[in-house]
């Protein structure tokens, strides 16, 4: 039971470092490589230029003239990390090419073979996930600068003019943001070990904090994206197999398995900073067989394993939301809910997101287009394969239950 949990040793940030956190950025990879080995120079080239190919026409034909490459020389983790970017943007751009209903179902095994080869190696599926397009996909502007919108850029794009870069960097930003609640953790855990109440309630009140902050930065998304481009361009290259009435079957990954595989496109849900949050709080959110339990389980097969690791390792402390309830102290009540209530603002501010950038674009082609059926049944389907609207409601609403007022 969650009530004798014990943590095996005090828990610093030395000790954590094995998770792949880094103190600064958190589960984003700390300054990403932009160039492999001059073998792999081919990879790297496409993926920069994919927006152009796919424009020409050429990205089809460019992407089946790649060498087939050995993935043996990519031995350092941030070298697999870019590996697995480039191929992941190349794989979606040569699936999904012009976004049309022209829809290739076979991957060809000069990029099949290694890229399956370095998601073994990472622990991650073939396919672009929000460790990739997100975590790994940014540079500093001036390496000395601060990490801003202005002085940021990523690595590489899909069509949609500035779309790409908007969406990328600001998850990016507001993943950021939201770590500096996470880098509570140890103060925490140490506080419900040592039952230290008003550490425990200075520490929840400055996580409420940094929340409110990780929203104000969202909003930066409406000066950088805009909602027709997301919709109607972007979103089908992150699109996944899973789910997916244009692959039923899932993708044929040529000279790796023999029958098709599914997997589900890039989500907000495989960021594990929020799944983080909730088993600091004690917010139980994959307990239960219903949709929203199994995407967040699900999701987690989708994140790099240490950062899955560091999930279970906080489910196995010591409850903070069960300390808190043992104490009966009113401040200490009111801190947790605070910072509790944070998160449930976020969430409802993301859902606000999603109605701007998909659900209202969709009524929008749907008006004028009168969508055929299975198009529409689509559009409330997320890049994750799921009925993300139901999702995120369910989140926020097990978020709101678990605030612990009036008991």
């Amino acid at each position: 039971m969650a009530h004798s949990r014990t943590l095996p040793m005090e828990v610093t940030w030395e000790t954590l470092k094995k998770y792949h956190i880094d103190e600064d950025v958190g589960f984003a990879l700390p300054n990403p490589l932009e160039e492999l080995p001059e073998k792999y120079n081919a990879w790297i080239l496409v993926a920069k230029n994919l927006p152009e190919l796919i424009k020409t026409g050429q990205l089809r034909e460019e992407v089946e003239k790649l060498p087939m490459l050995s993935t043996d020389d990519l031995k350092e983790y941030e070298e697999q990390c870019l590996g697995h970017l480039a191929l992941g943007c190349i794989t979606m751009a040569y699936v999904w090419n012009q976004a049309d209903d022209d829809v290739r179902k076979v991957l060809p095994r000069n990029i099949a073979v290694p890229y399956c080869e370095l998601s073994e190696k990472l622990g991650l599926p073939p396919i672009l996930v929000y460790a990739d397009c997100v975590l790994a996909n940014w540079k500093r502007k001036d390496p000395r600068g601060p990490m801003t919108y202005e002085n940021m850029d990523i690595l590489f794009s899909f069509p949609g003019g500035e779309c790409s870069k908007g969406f990328f960097l600001v998850s990016l930003l507001v993943e950021t943001a939201a770590f500096s609640a996470v880098k509570a953790v140890p103060t925490v855990l140490k506080a419900v070990q040592q039952q230290d109440k008003e550490t425990l309630k200075n520490t929840l009140l400055g996580m409420a904090d940094y929340l409110r902050n990780a929203q104000k930065v969202f909003k930066e998304i409406h000066g950088h994206v805009d909602p027709d481009q997301f919709y109607n361009v972007l979103r089908k290259y992150l699109s996944g197999w899973k789910g997916n009435p244009k692959l039923p079957d899932g993708l044929l990954y040529e000279g790796v398995w023999e029958d098709p595989k599914q997997f589900a496109g890039g989500s907000a849900g495989q960021s594990s900073i929020f799944q983080c949050l909730d088993a600091l709080l004690g917010i139980e959110q994959t307990t239960g067989r219903g949709p929203a339990a199994e995407f967040i389980k699900d999701m987690r097969t989708y994140m790099p394993p240490a950062h899955r690791d560091f999930l279970y390792f906080l489910e196995s402390c010591p409850s903070t939301r069960e300390f808190v309830l043992s104490r009966g102290d009113a401040d200490l009540k009111e801190a947790y809910d605070e910072c509790v209530q944070a998160l449930v603002s976020l969430r409802s501010y993301h859902l606000g997101i999603v109605k701007t950038y998909v659900l209202d674009p969709a009524k929008k082609q749907s008006r004028e287009e009168e969508t055929a059926s299975g198009q529409s049944e689509q559009e409330h389907r997320g890049t994750g394969g799921t009925d993300f609207m139901n999702v995120l409601k369910t989140v926020r609403m097990k978020t709101s239950q678990s605030l612990l007022k009036d008991r």
